[in-house]
């Protein structure tokens, strides 16, 4: 399995011929290593509906064709929209496939899409190719990430925000992968606008020293295999 960082929160998980993107912000993220015509994913999934996470959801699945699992109220508005191949779980719901599964986990962030239906957001916990991946959406730091490290399978890989401004920063998050315990933290939501411009390198060395975990830092484009 492979997971390929695509820049900002947007990240291919690739199992053969499984193919999952989530958060796909391409056209318009200055930082992406595709545009959204350059990927053919079989699954969309959605951490929630603000517009550098909703991204280009509705141009790649009228395209490809490719199934969204989206929390219910995202889930709604694409149905209404036309969109047949759309999943529709709720915070603590579970979505099976032959491959795998994604279960959705809260977290502490607002949520409203371009169109102004507004949502709760979600993380997005996945089992693929026997691998758990952990995407903790725009989230800011609390106490429950516990719950979803101590549940079922011990997590391989946690795709985390470090950006601040809009989600946790690279010192709140140094706690968060303490809560989540994942053998590699790859972190994501920096550096993409002024606003959230960190130093992914001092997480990175926070987090070595101070949890169990190792940091994989990615640039666009690049990938990791658990």
């Amino acid at each position: 399995m492979e997971i390929r960082f695509l820049g900002h929160a947007c990240f291919e998980l690739i199992e053969g011929d499984t193919r999952v993107l989530i958060d796909p912000f391409l056209n318009d993220n200055p930082s992406a290593a595709v545009g959204a015509d350059e990927v053919d994913p079989t699954h969309l999934f959605l951490t929630h509906g603000h517009g550098d996470h909703f991204g280009d959801i509705e141009a790649i699945a009228k395209r490809t064709g490719a199934q969204v699992v989206a929390i219910k109220e995202i889930a709604d508005e694409l149905t209404e929209a036309g969109f047949e191949n759309v999943v529709d779980p709720n915070l603590g719901g579970t979505v099976t496939f032959d491959w795998g599964w994604v279960k959705l986990t809260p977290a502490w962030h607002t949520s409203t899409t371009p169109k102004g239906q507004v949502n709760v957001p979600a993380g997005l916990l996945v089992k693929i190719g026997g691998k758990t991946v952990y995407h903790l959406g725009d989230t800011a730091l609390f106490s429950d990430l516990k719950l979803v490290a101590g549940r079922g399978d011990p997590i391989d890989v946690a795709l985390m925000c470090i950006g601040g401004h809009y989600t946790m920063d690279r010192i709140d998050a140094v706690t968060a992968a303490e809560f989540v315990g994942a053998t590699t933290v790859i972190p994501c939501h920096y550096n993409t606008f002024p606003p959230i411009e960190t130093d992914a390198e001092a997480f990175k060395a926070d987090v070595e020293a101070q949890t169990s975990s190792k940091v994989e830092i990615l640039q666009p484009g690049e990938t990791f295999s658990p």
